[in-house]
């Protein structure tokens, strides 16, 4: 992500443009292994830590999924 600019104090930047960055330098196999990676990161009930701040709907702690990639 830091090589897409995507850093802390930049604007929110669209999920499906981390994951397609992602799937063409690193993962060629599919796109839903990268983006469940991405929501688990942007939980805070499922990390300690959140790693990412997430922008739109990640899901809940009641079982709730994450919206769909071009949600978020």
């Amino acid at each position: 992500m830091q090589n897409d600019e995507a850093k802390s104090r930049t604007d929110f930047v669209k999920s499906a443009r981390i994951v397609g960055a992602v799937i063409g330098r690193y993962h060629p196999h599919g796109d839903i292994a990268v983006y469940d990676a991405l929501v688990r990161m942007a939980q805070d009930f499922s990390m300690r830590y959140p790693s990412i701040t997430g922008q739109g709907n990640f899901g809940s702690i009641d079982g709730d999924s994450a919206a769909a990639m071009r949600y978020t």
